[in-house]
């Protein structure tokens, strides 16, 4: 069956699904070349950039570093080299405020993929309860009907349980891979203001 004629076949739950599946489908591409385009730097190389300038004692070069460079530590660093010269725990404070704000940007919209994965099957089963209860409803109003009208009904009415698989799997799939990458990026974050306390503390020479 094209599109259309499983849309018609499932009713308003098709519809559902329909739309659940192209809100999860611009999530998952966006938050994909959102997550693509701030992991191009790493954590290492960047830290060592810093590590030289602060040698240097070129501390504005160091900010213009984190400036330039578009990742999640990269913010909690400058905020961190930001406030140098204050005590230690006024740095770590504002590290730790800077990841949280981080943190949740990586984590818009996630959410959404999450639920949808987790209720698309149950709307599918929904659709195919009411589909089949439709079937039962009108074999019993015509009277008549064999083996064939009711295997019919009920076959058109697991459209919308297999439509809801459709959805849930790689709705579920995309947001375990959200959380992984969003885990990895917070291990990132909370390493590098580590770091920087360290460089700022011990005052590198």
């Amino acid at each position: 069956m094209s599109i259309w004629q499983l849309v018609r076949t499932g009713g308003f739950t098709m519809i559902i699904l329909l739309t659940c599946s192209i809100i999860s489908l611009a999530i998952i591409i966006e938050r994909y070349i959102y997550y693509r385009r701030r992991s191009k730097q790493k954590r290492i190389e960047f830290i060592h950039h810093i590590r030289q300038e602060l040698e240097k004692g070129n501390l504005k070069k160091a900010l213009e570093i984190c400036k330039n460079t578009d990742s999640p530590f990269s913010s909690v660093v400058y905020s961190g080299l930001n406030l140098s010269g204050h005590s230690e725990v006024v740095i770590s404070n504002t590290m730790e405020r800077e990841v949280a704000i981080e943190t949740i940007k990586l984590e818009r919209f996630t959410s959404i993929v999450g639920t949808i994965g987790s209720t698309a099957v149950y709307i599918g089963l929904f659709g195919t309860v009411l589909g089949i209860i439709r079937a039962f409803r009108d074999i019993s109003a015509a009277g008549t009907g064999g083996i064939s009208v009711v295997i019919g009904g009920i076959s058109e009415a697991l459209a919308c349980t297999a439509a809801g698989l459709c959805v849930a799997v790689p709705a579920v799939i995309a947001y375990n891979y959200f959380i992984k990458k969003i885990d990895n990026f917070i291990t990132d974050m909370e390493l590098a203001a580590s770091e920087i306390i360290d460089l700022i503390t011990l005052k590198i020479k």
